[in-house]
Protein backbone atom coordinates (compact mmCIF):
# COMPACT_ATOMS: atom_id res chain seq x y z
CA UNK A 1 0.00 0.00 0.00
CA UNK A 2 2.86 2.34 0.83
CA UNK A 3 4.41 1.61 -2.56
CA UNK A 4 1.18 2.70 -4.27
CA UNK A 5 1.27 6.06 -2.47
CA UNK A 6 4.85 6.62 -3.55
CA UNK A 7 3.98 5.79 -7.22
CA UNK A 8 1.00 8.17 -7.17
CA UNK A 9 3.19 10.98 -5.80
CA UNK A 10 5.77 10.47 -8.57
CA UNK A 11 3.06 10.61 -11.27
CA UNK A 12 1.68 13.86 -9.77
CA UNK A 13 5.12 15.49 -9.77
CA UNK A 14 5.75 14.53 -13.40
CA UNK A 15 2.34 15.92 -14.38
CA UNK A 16 3.05 19.27 -12.67
CA UNK A 17 6.39 19.53 -14.48
CA UNK A 18 4.75 18.93 -17.86
CA UNK A 19 2.04 21.60 -17.19
CA UNK A 20 4.72 24.09 -16.20
CA UNK A 21 6.56 23.48 -19.49
CA UNK A 22 3.32 24.01 -21.48
CA UNK A 23 2.61 27.30 -19.67
CA UNK A 24 6.14 28.53 -20.43
CA UNK A 25 5.73 27.65 -24.14
CA UNK A 26 2.37 29.42 -24.29
CA UNK A 27 3.82 32.54 -22.72
CA UNK A 28 6.63 32.54 -25.29
CA UNK A 29 4.13 32.28 -28.14
CA UNK A 30 2.11 35.11 -26.65
CA UNK A 31 5.18 37.35 -26.50
CA UNK A 32 5.77 36.68 -30.20
CA UNK A 33 2.25 37.85 -31.02
CA UNK A 34 2.46 41.07 -28.96
CA UNK A 35 4.50 43.11 -31.53
CA UNK A 36 1.96 42.26 -34.25
CA UNK A 37 -0.98 43.28 -32.07
CA UNK A 38 0.79 46.49 -31.14
CA UNK A 39 1.32 47.37 -34.80
CA UNK A 40 -2.32 46.67 -35.57
CA UNK A 41 -3.41 48.98 -32.75
CA UNK A 42 -1.18 51.73 -34.11
CA UNK A 43 -2.54 51.43 -37.62
CA UNK A 44 -6.07 51.58 -36.30
CA UNK A 45 -5.33 54.97 -34.78
CA UNK A 46 -4.52 53.99 -31.20
CA UNK A 47 -2.39 56.90 -29.97
CA UNK A 48 -1.61 55.43 -26.57
CA UNK A 49 1.87 54.35 -27.65
CA UNK A 50 4.68 56.91 -27.33
CA UNK A 51 6.35 55.98 -30.63
CA UNK A 52 3.73 57.69 -32.81
CA UNK A 53 4.25 61.17 -31.36
CA UNK A 54 5.74 63.26 -34.18
CA UNK A 55 6.88 66.86 -33.74
CA UNK A 56 5.91 68.96 -36.77
CA UNK A 57 7.00 72.58 -37.25
CA UNK A 58 4.84 74.39 -39.83
CA UNK A 59 5.23 77.94 -41.12
CA UNK A 60 2.16 80.12 -41.46
CA UNK A 61 -0.06 79.02 -44.36
CA UNK A 62 -2.17 81.93 -45.66
CA UNK A 63 -4.31 81.65 -48.81
CA UNK A 64 -5.04 85.05 -50.37
CA UNK A 65 -7.72 85.81 -52.95
CA UNK A 66 -9.46 88.88 -54.35
CA UNK A 67 -12.42 89.94 -56.50
CA UNK A 68 -12.19 93.17 -58.53
CA UNK A 69 -14.78 94.90 -60.72
CA UNK A 70 -13.37 97.83 -62.72
CA UNK A 71 -14.95 100.13 -65.30
CA UNK A 72 -12.58 101.25 -68.07
CA UNK A 73 -12.75 103.61 -71.04
CA UNK A 74 -10.68 101.42 -73.40
CA UNK A 75 -10.63 97.63 -73.15
CA UNK A 76 -7.52 97.06 -75.26
CA UNK A 77 -5.47 99.62 -73.35
CA UNK A 78 -6.66 98.15 -70.04
CA UNK A 79 -5.62 94.67 -71.18
CA UNK A 80 -2.16 95.97 -72.07
CA UNK A 81 -1.81 97.53 -68.62
CA UNK A 82 -2.89 94.23 -67.05
CA UNK A 83 -0.22 92.33 -69.00
CA UNK A 84 2.43 94.83 -67.90
CA UNK A 85 1.39 94.47 -64.26
CA UNK A 86 1.47 90.69 -64.49
CA UNK A 87 4.91 90.70 -66.09
CA UNK A 88 6.24 93.00 -63.38
CA UNK A 89 4.81 90.87 -60.56
CA UNK A 90 5.47 87.45 -62.17
CA UNK A 91 1.77 86.60 -62.45
CA UNK A 92 -0.19 85.00 -65.28
CA UNK A 93 -3.74 84.74 -66.63
CA UNK A 94 -5.17 81.25 -66.18
CA UNK A 95 -8.51 81.98 -67.84
CA UNK A 96 -9.93 84.89 -69.90
CA UNK A 97 -13.50 85.31 -71.23
CA UNK A 98 -15.24 88.06 -73.21
CA UNK A 99 -18.95 88.87 -73.34
CA UNK A 100 -20.87 91.61 -75.14
CA UNK A 101 -24.00 92.92 -73.44
CA UNK A 102 -26.51 95.53 -74.69
CA UNK A 103 -25.02 98.27 -72.54
CA UNK A 104 -21.40 97.12 -72.07
CA UNK A 105 -18.52 94.89 -73.15
CA UNK A 106 -17.01 92.77 -70.37
CA UNK A 107 -13.70 90.89 -70.10
CA UNK A 108 -13.22 88.51 -67.16
CA UNK A 109 -9.82 87.28 -65.94
CA UNK A 110 -8.78 84.58 -63.49
CA UNK A 111 -5.23 85.49 -62.46
CA UNK A 112 -2.56 83.74 -60.39
CA UNK A 113 0.32 85.65 -58.83
CA UNK A 114 3.04 84.72 -56.29
CA UNK A 115 1.88 85.36 -52.75
CA UNK A 116 4.57 87.93 -52.05
CA UNK A 117 3.48 90.05 -55.06
CA UNK A 118 -0.27 89.81 -54.42
CA UNK A 119 -0.71 93.13 -52.61
CA UNK A 120 1.38 95.09 -55.13
CA UNK A 121 -0.60 93.70 -58.06
CA UNK A 122 -3.94 94.44 -56.37
CA UNK A 123 -2.88 98.04 -55.76
CA UNK A 124 -1.76 98.52 -59.36
CA UNK A 125 -5.08 97.19 -60.69
CA UNK A 126 -7.14 99.23 -58.22
CA UNK A 127 -5.54 102.56 -59.14
CA UNK A 128 -4.16 102.20 -62.65
CA UNK A 129 -6.88 100.66 -64.82
CA UNK A 130 -10.02 102.75 -64.40
CA UNK A 131 -12.88 103.36 -62.00
CA UNK A 132 -12.96 100.76 -59.21
CA UNK A 133 -16.57 99.57 -58.82
CA UNK A 134 -16.04 96.85 -56.21
CA UNK A 135 -13.14 95.21 -54.39
CA UNK A 136 -13.06 92.21 -52.05
CA UNK A 137 -9.79 90.85 -50.61
CA UNK A 138 -9.77 87.72 -48.44
CA UNK A 139 -7.07 85.86 -46.45
CA UNK A 140 -7.66 82.33 -45.15
CA UNK A 141 -5.33 80.90 -42.48
CA UNK A 142 -5.03 77.15 -43.16
CA UNK A 143 -2.03 76.56 -40.86
CA UNK A 144 -4.04 74.44 -38.42
CA UNK A 145 -5.42 72.19 -41.17
CA UNK A 146 -1.98 71.83 -42.75
CA UNK A 147 -0.38 70.94 -39.40
CA UNK A 148 -3.06 68.36 -38.60
CA UNK A 149 -2.70 66.67 -41.99
CA UNK A 150 1.11 66.67 -41.68
CA UNK A 151 1.00 64.99 -38.25
CA UNK A 152 -1.44 62.36 -39.45
CA UNK A 153 0.69 61.76 -42.55
CA UNK A 154 3.86 61.23 -40.51
CA UNK A 155 2.04 58.82 -38.20
CA UNK A 156 0.70 56.83 -41.13
CA UNK A 157 4.17 56.64 -42.64
CA UNK A 158 5.47 55.28 -39.33
CA UNK A 159 2.63 52.73 -39.21
CA UNK A 160 3.38 51.73 -42.78
CA UNK A 161 7.01 50.98 -41.90
CA UNK A 162 5.88 48.87 -38.93
CA UNK A 163 3.53 46.85 -41.13
CA UNK A 164 6.21 46.26 -43.75
CA UNK A 165 8.62 45.04 -41.10
CA UNK A 166 5.90 42.82 -39.66
CA UNK A 167 5.16 41.41 -43.12
CA UNK A 168 8.75 40.20 -43.41
CA UNK A 169 8.47 38.32 -40.12
CA UNK A 170 5.09 36.66 -40.78
CA UNK A 171 4.74 33.17 -42.22
CA UNK A 172 0.99 32.64 -41.87
CA UNK A 173 -0.88 33.10 -45.17
CA UNK A 174 -3.88 34.57 -43.37
CA UNK A 175 -1.74 37.10 -41.51
CA UNK A 176 0.11 38.03 -44.72
CA UNK A 177 -3.16 38.78 -46.53
CA UNK A 178 -4.45 40.86 -43.62
CA UNK A 179 -1.22 42.86 -43.37
CA UNK A 180 -1.14 43.46 -47.14
CA UNK A 181 -4.68 44.81 -46.99
CA UNK A 182 -3.70 47.13 -44.14
CA UNK A 183 -0.69 48.32 -46.15
CA UNK A 184 -2.87 49.00 -49.20
CA UNK A 185 -5.34 51.05 -47.17
CA UNK A 186 -2.53 53.03 -45.53
CA UNK A 187 -0.91 53.77 -48.89
CA UNK A 188 -4.20 55.16 -50.22
CA UNK A 189 -4.62 57.39 -47.17
CA UNK A 190 -1.02 58.57 -47.47
CA UNK A 191 -1.46 59.47 -51.17
CA UNK A 192 -4.65 61.38 -50.32
CA UNK A 193 -2.92 63.33 -47.52
CA UNK A 194 0.05 64.17 -49.76
CA UNK A 195 -2.33 65.39 -52.48
CA UNK A 196 -4.17 67.65 -50.02
CA UNK A 197 -0.90 69.12 -48.73
CA UNK A 198 0.27 69.79 -52.28
CA UNK A 199 -3.02 71.51 -53.09
CA UNK A 200 -2.70 73.77 -50.03
CA UNK A 201 0.94 74.54 -50.87
CA UNK A 202 -0.03 75.58 -54.41
CA UNK A 203 -2.85 77.81 -53.12
CA UNK A 204 -0.51 79.42 -50.59
CA UNK A 205 2.31 79.90 -53.09
CA UNK A 206 0.06 81.46 -55.76
CA UNK A 207 -2.73 83.84 -54.77
CA UNK A 208 -5.75 84.25 -57.07
CA UNK A 209 -7.53 87.32 -58.45
CA UNK A 210 -10.95 87.09 -60.08
CA UNK A 211 -11.29 90.36 -62.01
CA UNK A 212 -13.68 91.87 -64.56
CA UNK A 213 -13.15 95.00 -66.62
CA UNK A 214 -16.14 96.56 -68.39
CA UNK A 215 -16.54 99.30 -70.97
CA UNK A 216 -19.92 101.07 -71.04
CA UNK A 217 -21.35 101.43 -74.56
CA UNK A 218 -22.34 105.00 -75.54
CA UNK A 219 -26.09 105.65 -75.78
CA UNK A 220 -27.46 107.15 -79.02
CA UNK A 221 -29.32 110.42 -78.23
CA UNK A 222 -31.68 110.03 -81.21
CA UNK A 223 -32.63 106.57 -80.09
CA UNK A 224 -33.28 107.89 -76.60
CA UNK A 225 -35.69 110.57 -77.90
CA UNK A 226 -37.78 108.15 -79.93
CA UNK A 227 -37.52 105.39 -77.37
CA UNK A 228 -41.21 105.71 -76.33
CA UNK A 229 -42.44 105.41 -79.92
CA UNK A 230 -40.26 102.39 -80.53
CA UNK A 231 -41.49 100.73 -77.39
CA UNK A 232 -45.13 101.53 -78.34
CA UNK A 233 -44.71 99.91 -81.77
CA UNK A 234 -42.99 96.94 -80.17
CA UNK A 235 -45.93 96.55 -77.78
CA UNK A 236 -48.43 96.58 -80.70
CA UNK A 237 -46.34 94.02 -82.53
CA UNK A 238 -46.12 91.86 -79.44
CA UNK A 239 -49.91 92.09 -78.96
CA UNK A 240 -50.51 90.97 -82.54
CA UNK A 241 -48.09 88.08 -82.08
CA UNK A 242 -49.93 87.03 -78.93
CA UNK A 243 -53.27 87.13 -80.81
CA UNK A 244 -51.85 84.98 -83.62
CA UNK A 245 -50.51 82.52 -81.08
CA UNK A 246 -53.98 82.35 -79.50
CA UNK A 247 -55.62 81.57 -82.84
CA UNK A 248 -53.05 78.95 -83.64
CA UNK A 249 -53.69 77.42 -80.25
CA UNK A 250 -57.40 77.15 -81.05
CA UNK A 251 -56.64 75.59 -84.43
CA UNK A 252 -54.57 72.94 -82.71
CA UNK A 253 -57.81 71.75 -81.04
CA UNK A 254 -59.60 71.15 -84.42
CA UNK A 255 -60.33 67.44 -83.71
CA UNK A 256 -62.34 68.47 -80.65
CA UNK A 257 -64.17 71.15 -82.71
CA UNK A 258 -65.33 68.42 -85.12
CA UNK A 259 -66.43 66.03 -82.40
CA UNK A 260 -68.49 68.58 -80.46
CA UNK A 261 -71.12 69.21 -83.25
CA UNK A 262 -71.53 65.45 -83.72
CA UNK A 263 -72.12 64.99 -80.01
CA UNK A 264 -74.66 67.85 -79.95
CA UNK A 265 -76.55 66.36 -82.94
CA UNK A 266 -76.83 62.93 -81.33
CA UNK A 267 -77.85 64.43 -78.00
CA UNK A 268 -80.70 66.41 -79.60
CA UNK A 269 -81.82 63.35 -81.56
CA UNK A 270 -81.87 61.23 -78.40
CA UNK A 271 -83.80 63.92 -76.54
CA UNK A 272 -86.43 64.13 -79.31
CA UNK A 273 -86.94 60.37 -79.25
CA UNK A 274 -87.34 60.40 -75.49
CA UNK A 275 -90.15 63.04 -75.72
CA UNK A 276 -92.07 60.92 -78.28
Amino acid sequence: MRNLYILFALILLLSCGQNSHEITSANASLMEVIPEAKAVDLANGNTSTPTDSVAVSIDKKIIKSANLDIEVSNLEKAKQNIQEGLKKNKGYIQNETFSSQPDRDVVSFFIKVPNENFDALINSFSTGLGDLISKNVKSDDVTEEYTDISIRLNNKLAFLDKYRDLLKQTNSTKDILEIQEKIRALEEEIDSAKGRLKFIDDRVKYSTIDMTIAKIKPQNSVTSKIGFGTKFLDSISQGWNNFVDFLLGLVSFWPFLLIIPVLIFHWKKWKARRKK
